[in-house]
């Protein structure tokens, strides 16, 4: 017994210090509902709220608002069919709990993943492709909006002192370059972030800051309105010279509406952060609907509000394009929060592609200490050392570097916004999901939910098609002056 007793004790301390694992073998997730809203928040409140004034002031105050709502509408029921899709397939009951503990079901990590898996390997070098160059693009419109949220901290300082339109204050392309230079080497410093789940804090704190500047923003427009005591704007929007530049005018407004909303390209790395206990199809619903809820209230009260502050004028970005001067100091804490906020989710975006890399170049150079190797470097005295690897520093120095490059060259923030958007809108975000939850579900052909699901799709590739030339014709006139 007592033999016993001494030889059972060391395996008891073993495996009360094993960590917890998962049904797949990997460390138990631990995200719960707040971290996911935070997350879901940081994918979708971000710099193309800026832009929903000078939106709505194209559509007018019919389109306008209609349109907010409806791809509101659209991104939650995106979400919705593609939550189903992280466990695949489902178990016979249809249940996410006996899916989980039946072992006959797979987790997808990434949306690539449940491409692979529900539509093979050409759907997959498809969406592949798409998303990774809408991630990439990301980067270069968060970059072009970080350097715009800087001068305007600057010219705000300079109006404030000398006088609005004071010509002392204007800013010119070098200054420019720099913010966008100080934003690039920002970013390399926190590329050091492992990896996507490592890095909730910082969509916690990007969070917050989104909703404060959406906040602020809202807050100036409501008084701004209310101050004036009139409502400006028109039921038709901006008029235009022609009827083709109304057209495409009205098209890059739409584009501009789709690139403030759709994160479902990041929504199963967010579900791969939740706990299985509740199940984490039923977490993620529930966070997917106070966060679409929340932000489409900001959103239709920025984009409204910032309309009827300013009518036809209202600028391309509602708190750099100067229709608000005072008080200044607000409208600073404003822009600086954009700021924060798009240093977590330049890398919120960012990280999915970096760990692509890494287990692409692990897997092809499985002998290399470049690749590798990690080596323990304590960078601030007083902290634990950090896991150096060579490979990542140098790819992702490489990969902020190039953003930094692009945004130098194609500086135009709405233009830009409205092509990432339209440019992913229907493959990524209606198209794949549609037919990955026909192929989950075992929807067959012609029966009422398939005929709902492709005319869904079919109105939606109408719009995004159509907002993606309006975009494109933008950038090129943009482009050539």
């Amino acid at each position: 017994m007592s033999l016993s007793h001494r030889g059972s004790q060391p395996l008891d301390l073993a495996a009360a210090a094993a960590p917890e694992l998962d049904d797949d073998g990997r460390a138990a997730r631990t995200g719960n509902l707040w971290t996911c809203m935070a997350h879901i928040i940081t994918g979708v409140i971000g710099a193309g709220v800026l832009a929903l004034s000078w939106s709505v002031a194209q559509l007018g105050w019919v389109a306008g608002p209609v349109a907010v709502l409806c791809f509101a509408g659209v991104t939650y029921v995106s979400a919705v069919l593609l939550s189903h899709c992280y466990r695949s397939p489902v178990a016979a009951s249809g249940s996410e709990e006996s899916s989980s503990s039946s072992g006959k079901t797979q987790r997808n990590y990434t949306y690539m993943d449940a491409v692979r898996a529900l539509l093979g390997r050409k759907h997959t070098y498809v969406c592949g492709s798409l998303q990774y160059l809408y991630l990439y693009g990301i980067g270069v419109a968060y970059t072009i909006t970080t350097a715009t949220c800087l001068g305007a901290i600057k010219k705000s300082n300079c109006y404030h002192g000398h006088g609005r339109g004071a010509s002392r204050c204007g800013s010119d392309a070098d200054e420019q370059h720099l913010f966008m230079l100080l934003f690039g080497a920002a970013q390399v410093v926190l590329s050091f972030i492992p990896n996507f789940h490592s890095m909730a804090w910082l969509s916690a704190v990007a969070a917050a800051m989104s909703f404060t500047y959406a906040t602020i923003g809202l807050g100036l427009g409501l008084a701004k309105t209310v101050g004036d005591g009139a409502i400006r704007g028109s039921i038709a929007g901006v008029p235009m010279a022609t009827t083709a530049q109304k057209v495409w005018r009205v098209a890059q407004a739409v584009g501009d509406i789709a690139f403030a909303y759709p994160y479902t390209i990041v929504l199963l790395e967010i579900q791969d952060t939740l706990r299985s206990s509740p199940p984490e199809g039923e977490t993620l619903r529930k966070g997917n609907v106070v966060a679409v809820v929340a932000t489409a209230f900001f959103y239709l009260c920025v984009g409204c509000f910032g309309y009827a502050a300013f009518g036809n004028a209202a600028p391309g970005n509602l708190l750099t394009g100067f229709g608000f001067y005072e008080p200044y100091w607000l409208v600073d804490f404003a822009n600086a929060c954009i700021v924060l906020h798009i240093l977590g989710g330049y890398q919120f975006f960012s990280q999915q592609i970096f760990t692509v890399a890494d287990r692409w170049l692990a897997a092809r150079f499985p002998e290399s200490a470049f690749v590798n190797r990690t080596y323990a470097v304590r960078i601030v005295p007083g902290l634990p050392r950090y896991g150096l690897n060579l490979q990542r520093l140098c790819f992702r120095t490489a990969y902020v570097a190039s953003t930094t490059g692009l945004a130098v060259v194609f500086p135009y923030f709405n233009e830009v916004l409205g092509l990432l958007g339209a440019l992913i809108f229907w493959p990524l975000v209606i198209y794949l999901p549609v037919e990955m939850y026909c192929v989950q579900r075992r929807v067959r052909p012609w029966t009422p939910t398939w005929v709902v699901l492709k005319a869904f799709s079919a109105v939606c590739f109408a719009v995004g098609t159509f907002a993606f030339i309006g975009c494109v014709v933008g950038v090129v006139r943009k482009r050539l002056g």
